[in-house]
């Protein structure tokens, strides 16, 4: 049983929950059966099947975690692995699930992001106090992390057994570099909250577009800052909110780099796919961004919170037609060491050989 804060249908479903459906549809299709537990979301159901996977969904945004116990305690003998996916509040399911084989998976830690998304002092307590004392009960929990970013921290919490286990990818990489636009294209892809800052992608390709008069910005995804970015966005912006998968990978097909400004990710899926499509990807030297963009190969790494540092890279890429070609060749080899087939096999290892 998995117990996420969401699932893969929430509207504001990321990598996470990809990569929880993901795995959890490869061990379906190994023989096993898999429960989803999540929270509620507008015009969800209390309960559905999702690729033979039994979604539950009870509580909302906070009272999830509550509701999840609940359901754990009174179901417990109904499954022999129970796998609590923390993002930063964790289910605290490890002290009620005696006898059970229970393992943590963590895609990254909030630290920076308090002060991004909670309010002070809440982000001070978070950062400092919070944060460390929720997860210390999980340091002995046989642990899956997504990448060497956040193993290191957390190790560096303490915790004693994290091994990695690298997101994949939906999509089968190009067999060779597309065609791109015919004028410059820089594109965002990405939820569009604060901690993600979508406005440094946007500031970075003002500084693009004074140099580059015809470059063009397009902003894949949705959030509660869209209305608030696009108003403050200018010429050459265009948003194209939630799209299709299909959708999606168009424009990546097309756009010359893309922009990932943040402020840590766990790995970053986007920039693999942008990758599979033949796209490199400049973003902020941060965790998980530094595990997912080999620097000055598949793409550039910037100094954090530097939009101009950002543009600078793209620059570069956008000028020197045969770096761009280098470097979109050498994503597109790099973006074939990442399928779900490969993680799923990896998880279903870890989840086997681990004890809890």
């Amino acid at each position: 049983m998995f117990l996420n804060w969401r699932d893969a249908a929430s509207p504001e479903a990321g990598g996470a929950e990809t990569f929880t459906e993901e795995i959890a549809k490869r061990l379906v299709k190994n023989g096993h059966e898999v429960t989803i537990f999540a929270s509620r979301f507008p015009g969800s159901e209390s309960e559905s099947n999702r690729f033979g996977m039994r979604i539950i969904r009870q509580g909302g945004k906070y009272t999830v975690f509550q509701m999840g116990r609940s359901y754990v305690r009174n179901h417990l003998s109904d499954f022999d692995v129970f796998i609590d996916e923390i993002k930063i509040l964790p289910f605290r399911i490890k002290g009620m699930a005696k006898g059970k084989r229970v393992f943590a998976v963590i895609h990254q830690l909030g630290r920076e992001v308090w002060y991004y998304e909670t309010p002070f002092p809440l982000s001070l307590l978070g950062y400092y106090v919070l944060e460390p004392w929720l997860l210390k009960s999980y340091r002995k929990v046989p642990t899956i992390a997504v990448s060497a970013s956040t193993k290191k921290d957390l190790v560096g919490l303490g915790f004693e057994n994290v091994k990695i286990v690298h997101n994949g990818i939906g999509v089968t990489p190009l067999e060779k570099v597309p065609t791109k636009e015919n004028h410059p294209v820089m594109i965002y892809v990405g939820r569009l909250v604060k901690y993600k800052l979508p406005e440094h992608a946007i500031r970075a390709f003002k500084h693009v577009r004074n140099t580059l008069g015809d470059a063009e910005l397009w902003v894949v995804g949705d959030g509660y800052q869209r209305t608030e970015l696009a108003r403050s966005s200018g010429d050459g912006v265009t948003f194209f909110g939630r799209v299709s998968e299909e959708k999606k990978l168009d424009l990546l097909k097309r756009a010359h780099v893309l922009m990932v400004p943040s402020v840590r990710e766990g790995w970053g899926i986007s920039v693999i796919e942008a990758n599979a499509m033949g796209t490199p990807a400049v973003g902020y030297n941060i965790p998980g961004l530094r595990d997912s963009i080999v620097d000055g190969k598949t793409g550039f790494l910037a100094e954090p919170l530097n939009p101009s540092a950002l543009a600078e890279r793209a620059l570069r890429l956008l000028r020197d037609r045969r770096l761009a070609e280098s470097m979109s060749l050498s994503a597109l080899k790099w973006s074939t060491r990442f399928t779900w087939d490969r993680a799923a096999r990896e998880f279903g290892e870890v989840i086997q050989g681990g004890n809890s």
